[in-house]
């Protein structure tokens, strides 16, 4: 099918000008884009209301699975991603990210009432699993390096399509945890205390931001602006609120556009 013209990504002014914008959401990941009873809702899809009331030009959206999301933005046939996107040094080479909305420290997701994980040196050769092309995945090394310290050696690796197969399995016993971060995490265990609960960090600082192609810098001042608006009318904190049961007053405000600023950004709230 040949991507219709408004689908073509583009900077700021070529947005204006055409009178649209296009945006890729997903589709599984409570609670920043997820579908219920057929309709997306979220964290993500209360800001797309905000935005399109915020805006003078039309937000169009497509949701689409998450292993093909993030390609299809750098490929231009959406302008940006308006999802539940992790920062990490690879994403960073390809697009910069607004500030961050919320966090995306890492942790582990065991099953409720699992005594023999209590610490991550407990983690040691154990089934884990974790989303197929997701931050998660690339930061294993952290939990590598986090268990070699301990005399450990990371388990056999699982990947999934979404999360709710990787937490059916984990519920089933074919997985011993699941790596998640910080929000989806506490957002799993409080809706399923009897099921799942909260493991040790498996990662050090992280932040979930909007990715926009580095080819858009216009546009992505614009939607920096947008977050300063959400920020100072006090819309974000009742989203965040809402959505991840507490407020980020300390996250960054500025963009992140390099390898070298988000390690700085990560060293500086350890």
């Amino acid at each position: 099918m040949a991507t219709p013209p408004w689908a073509m990504a583009a900077d700021l002014p070529e947005i204006e000008s055409r009178g649209s914008m296009s945006v890729a959401t997903e589709d599984n990941y409570a609670p920043f884009n997820y579908i219920e009873n057929g309709q997306p809702v979220g964290f993500n899809a209360d800001v797309l209301v905000a935005l399109r009331e915020y805006a003078d030009f039309d937000v169009k959206q497509d949701i689409l699975p998450w292993t093909g999301l993030l390609a299809a933005v750098s490929t231009g046939q959406y302008d940006m991603a308006l999802t539940g996107a992790s920062v990490s040094d690879e994403r960073l080479r390809v697009f910069n990210y607004t500030a961050p909305y919320a966090s995306a420290q890492h942790f582990a997701i065991t099953r409720a009432g699992d005594g023999s994980i209590k610490s991550v040196a407990d983690l040691s050769g154990k089934t884990l699993g974790v989303q197929a092309g997701s931050v998660l995945l690339s930061r294993l090394p952290e939990l590598e390096k986090m268990l070699k310290e301990s005399g450990g050696e990371l388990g056999k690796v699982v990947q999934y399509e979404s999360y709710p197969e990787a937490f059916a399995d984990l519920a089933n016993g074919r997985l011993d945890f699941v790596i998640d971060s910080a929000v989806p995490v506490n957002t799993l265990v409080a809706s399923k205390p009897n099921v799942f609960a909260k493991g040790p960090a498996v990662s050090g600082p992280g932040y979930v931001s909007w990715p926009i192609p580095k080819s858009s810098p216009e546009l992505l001042a614009y939607m920096n602006g947008f977050l300063d608006h959400l920020r100072d009318s006090g819309q974000l904190a009742a989203l965040q609120e809402k959505w991840f049961g507490e407020s980020f007053p300390n996250l960054p405000t500025v963009p992140l556009t390099s390898v070298e600023q988000f390690h700085e950004l990560q060293a500086s709230s350890q």
